[in-house]
């Protein structure tokens, strides 16, 4: 008898055939995998499931019964709980608030305009206590949170609906391997209690470890379904791409020249962030920032580029002293930056693939008069488009219709038109699959063949270690290490990345 059945599920947007004739079957309390490259239909499936899309075919069924799903609030009702790959929180607001949005407890009858304050608190302490989420408050803003810590709320929430099936879209994207831990022990509690799951996710060890049965998806088509315990990461990715991957970084030849950034003893004001942290980066090398979550890596990079305030430090760019303290100064001496989310910092979701991929690098497009030169526009897009082999159906497409990959190939497009010297890369293949990420690592590689030097920050031991020249390693706001990549292993970096160095 299986939870979940979804028979023949067609859907199509303008341009592409996102689903073509797809099934998939759950058994209740089992871990159900969904895996397949950006782009396969993993996450429009879904969303068609989780009635955030109508289904141009197909059928639904839920314990043998058909449905029909029209929106997100008939899904609840059915059992069915969602936590999306871009975090769906309201920042400003409190854990509790974001956890209880729509169904807050009334005062007196649920007709009442007055909201239990009280209650609500004690709901969500009880639920953090039963998730062992005791780092995290009810009255702990959003804002305030961590991406992992936000991610833990939005699992909080899910599992407070008393779902029969929770649908988890990338939900270790952003978080340690500890934290990793802990999410697999409440996924198993879950799975006692009969509760299935479909999760979704890129990391093939995650998937090979957790989930008991895997559905692989390709180009919208159901490849087919396996006992985990029948599958590899070889053969998951060959079934993925429908090619062998014999090499999971791009080889490459490091010609390391001259000095392009010095960053001398940068500290921040917060006595929390970072402090005096140093490094070094020069003309066609990748360098590496390693760390756990919370070691400030993302902050001292946004210090550089002028998003963060430093009350010590200096800063230099080609040998020069240069005080940079906004983005605009930033991108006048050749910086760009990746940020680490896509959706909240990277993309205008409601705007075009043109209208992101030009934005950054629009006074430049200014005619005589001071019109935009369409003609001049349309060229730049349509080299972009070739050269980084961004899949849409037309630069006319709104960018929130694109997988995660060619997303951030918009991105990386974005700020290659405004010809920087040095890239700093947020997280850059963060929720991206193995064929995506190695385009990703080629591009990468192109740019510091061309002498350009990057900054890649990345929680990932492995892509690390395969794609940088030399790494810095942090730890609690503080330098404690660099190490040659050739020479290193996942062991050295970990013992840096836990090292008490204040």
């Amino acid at each position: 008898m299986y939870i979940l059945e979804m028979n023949n599920v067609s859907k199509s947007f303008p341009g592409v055939k996102a689903l073509d004739n797809v099934s998939l079957k759950v058994k209740p309390g089992t871990v159900h995998a969904l895996m397949g490259e950006n782009g396969a239909g993993k996450s429009t499936l879904m969303k068609c499931l989780f009635g955030l899309y109508n289904m141009d075919e197909g059928e639904i069924f839920l314990d043998g019964k058909k449905v029909e799903i029209h929106d997100a609030r008939e899904a609840l009702n059915y059992g069915i709980s969602m936590i999306h790959q871009e975090l769906q929180t309201i920042k400003h607001r409190s854990v509790m608030e974001n956890i209880w949005l729509g169904r807050f407890p009334r005062i007196g009858n649920p007709k009442s305009p007055f909201v239990d304050q009280k209650k609500m608190y004690s709901d969500t302490a009880k639920l953090l206590k039963e998730m062992q989420l005791s780092n995290i408050k009810p009255e702990d803003l959003l804002r305030n949170l961590s991406v992992s810590k936000a991610q833990s709320v939005e699992l909080a929430k899910a599992v407070s609906y008393n779902s029969r099936l929770i649908i988890m879209d990338e939900p270790s994207s952003s978080l340690t391997e500890d934290e990793v831990d802990h999410l697999f022990s409440v996924i198993r509690r879950l799975k006692a209690q009969g509760v299935a799951i479909i999760y979704i996710s890129h990391k093939m060890e995650e998937i090979l470890r957790i989930s008991d049965e895997v559905t692989i998806m390709r180009d919208g088509k159901t490849v087919g379904t396996w006992g985990a315990d029948e599958l590899t990461t070889d053969i998951i990715i060959k079934k993925m791409v429908g090619r062998d991957l014999t090499n999971r970084f791009p080889q490459r030849e490091a010609l390391i020249g001259e000095e392009l950034l010095r960053v001398e003893n940068y500290t921040s004001p917060n006595p929390r962030s970072f402090k005096n942290v140093s490094f070094t980066l020069h003309k066609g090398e990748i360098l590496g920032i390693g760390g756990l979550v919370g070691a400030q890596r993302t902050e001292v990079m946004e210090a550089v580029f002028g998003l963060r305030l430093h009350n010590e430090g200096k800063l230099y760019i080609k040998g020069k002293e240069t005080s940079c303290n906004s983005a605009y100064q930033a991108k006048k001496y050749g910086m760009a930056l990746l940020t680490e989310e896509r959706r909240a910092t990277g993309i205008f979701p409601v705007l075009s693939v043109q209208d992101n991929l030009l934005i950054a690098n629009m006074s430049s497009y200014v005619g005589k008069h001071g019109l935009l030169s369409n003609g001049m526009m349309t060229k730049d897009v349509a080299k972009s488009i070739k050269d980084l082999e961004i899949r849409t159906p037309s630069p006319a497409t709104l960018i929130k219709s694109l997988s995660g990959g060619n997303q951030q190939k918009v991105l990386f497009a974005r700020w290659l038109l405004t010809t920087p010297d040095i890239l700093i890369l947020d997280e850059p293949t963060r929720g991206i699959d193995v064929g995506a990420k190695y385009e990703i690592y080629c591009i990468m590689a192109d740019l510091a063949k061309q002498g350009k030097g990057v900054i890649m920050i990345s929680s990932e031991m492995p892509e690390l270690i395969g794609m940088t020249d030399r790494i810095v390693v942090m730890s609690e706001g503080l330098v404690a290490g660099t190490v040659n990549s050739k020479a290193t292993n996942q062991e050295e970096i970990m013992a840096l990345a836990t090292k008490f160095v204040g």
